[in-house]
Formats: C-alpha cells, structure tokens, sequence
C-alpha cells in the first residue's frame, strides 16, 4: 500500500512538474512569437521608407519618422541631423539626381534595429554639394542602422562610401600640401 501510495505521489508529483515545465514552454514560445511578429513589422516599415525614397514621397518620410527623429551620418558623428533637416537633405539629393534609386541588398531585424545594406544609383543632373551638374552615373554602398519605436523611425545611423561618391563626381583625392619650416 506504501509504494502504491508513493507511486501514485510520485506520478502527481511527475505530472505537475511537466505541466510547469509545459507553461514555462508554450510561455516563452510566445515571448519569441511576439519578438519575431514585432521584427517582421519593423523590417516592413524599413523597405515602406525605402520605397517613399525612391519615389521622392517626402511627406510620407516624414510621418514615417518621430518629430525626435535623428539622423547620424557618419554613423558614429557627435552632431545629428534633425528630421527636417534630413528631409531637406533628401530633397536636394534628389534634385541633384532625379532618378536615384535605393536598392535593398540586405535587410536584418533585431530587436527594435533594422540594419539594411543598400546600393544608392543615379546620374548628377544638378548641382550637388557645390558639385555643377556631371551627367555622371555614380552606385554607392551604404549600410543603415534604424531604431523603431512603435511604428516609427527613432533614429538612423548610415554609413556610405562618401570617397567613392564623389570620385564618381569626377572629385579627387590630393594630399595636403607639405608643410615647410
């Protein structure tokens, strides 16, 4: 009667531990659902961004950022560029080159970042950072880190290859003069 009664103690016992072990489980298999719905989202508001740049849908841009928005280019500057003040920038790129053009190479959702790496086409049609007009064709790489805060871009930090931009500009790189003494 004593082992039956241990048996079936420890069969109770068994059943509970699994029956915790299960919620635990099935509650950390939602947590990892959430984080990855939660990811998939950020990447769709990403490539949304990317499609309004390419079609030079500034408004959209700007409803896509939080009036915080800040902007690092080079990733790692010390002064950011305010939302307008990116959306002025993106407005005289795209009067420089009126048929640029982002393409998404990759694109990476983690936690609340989406990283993209990125190829900027276009042909210079107008003056651009003291630039006259080329008609030079010019391709970049870039690689972008954004920040989203429920639904919104927070922040981005880009780095591109700006040397090789504008040696595509027809720009060249001289060292500085020797310094006598």
């Amino acid at each position: 009667m004593k082992k039956l009664l241990c048996v079936i103690l420890l069969v109770v016992m068994l059943c509970i531990a699994f029956a915790c072990q299960n919620k635990a489980e099935k509650a950390e298999l939602e947590k990892f659902r959430a984080q990855a719905k939660l990811e998939e989202q950020n990447k769709a508001i990403a490539i949304l961004a990317w499609e309004a740049s390419n079609k030079g849908d500034f408004e959209t841009l700007k409803e896509m950022g939080t009036p915080e928005y800040l902007w690092y280019l080079p990733s790692n500057s010390t002064r950011p560029i305010s939302r307008e003040e990116a959306l002025k920038k993106a407005k005289r790129l795209r009067s420089a080159f009126p048929d640029i053009n982002f393409t998404i190479e990759d694109l990476i959702a983690v936690g609340d970042k989406v990283i993209c790496r990125y190829i900027m086409r276009g042909t210079q049609q107008g003056e651009f950072a003291g630039i006259p007009a080329t008609g030079n064709k010019v391709e970049i790489s870039g690689i972008v880190i954004q920040r989203i805060e429920n639904g919104k871009i927070v922040e981005e930090r880009d780095q591109l290859d700006m040397l090789g931009f504008m040696q595509q500009l027809g720009m060249e790189l001289k060292p500085k003069e020797a310094m006598t003494n």
